[in-house]
């Protein structure tokens, strides 16, 4: 078993929602999630122009191999109902992998560790939440050196239903 790091996020529909089901689908996937951050309500970064995002960070145990569990995320997203329109556009589900184990991968299937997770702070805020010193394979820092190191200035908060 490894052990992975997802980001989680939304801005369509029932946002805490389609965040469950992502969840509740990873486990019938192969993945075992062990732990889930609080649901953080974000701007939006990239395309400004679209709601503001649900996200979440889990940690997570799976046997497959990094191509594999891509493929299993597109899989999910597809069957909650994303449909890729306009790229960083608004989405009903979006599943990055951050971190698998100590891998680092770049391939044109998967960027691990996650290639822009040291930039946002709707990463990088719940996965400190849940695992503070976790180690980037690539830098050699702490999620929680990485944060406080961002440059990204975007505003977030917890969010209450």
């Amino acid at each position: 078993m490894t052990t992975v790091y997802l980001s989680l996020g939304s801005n369509m529909g029932d946002r805490a929602e389609n965040i469950a089901r992502a969840i509740e689908a990873l486990a019938s996937h192969g993945v075992r999630v062990t732990r889930q951050s609080s649901l953080y309500e974000t701007e939006p970064v990239d395309v400004k122009d679209q709601g503001w995002f649900l996200n979440s960070v889990i940690e997570g145990e799976t046997d497959w191999a990094p191509t594999e569990l891509m493929n299993v995320l597109l899989g999910i997203e597809r069957g909650l109902g994303r449909k890729r329109r306009v790229p960083k556009g608004p989405r009903v589900i979006d599943i990055d992998i951050l971190l698998f184990g100590s891998t680092v991968a770049r391939t044109p299937e998967v960027k691990i560790p996650h290639p822009r997770m040291t930039e946002r702070r709707f990463v990088l805020v719940p996965f400190a939440e849940i695992a503070p010193g976790a180690r980037h394979p690539g830098l050699q820092k702490t999620i929680a050196q990485l944060l406080d190191e961002t440059p990204d200035r975007s505003q977030l908060r917890p969010f209450t239903a």
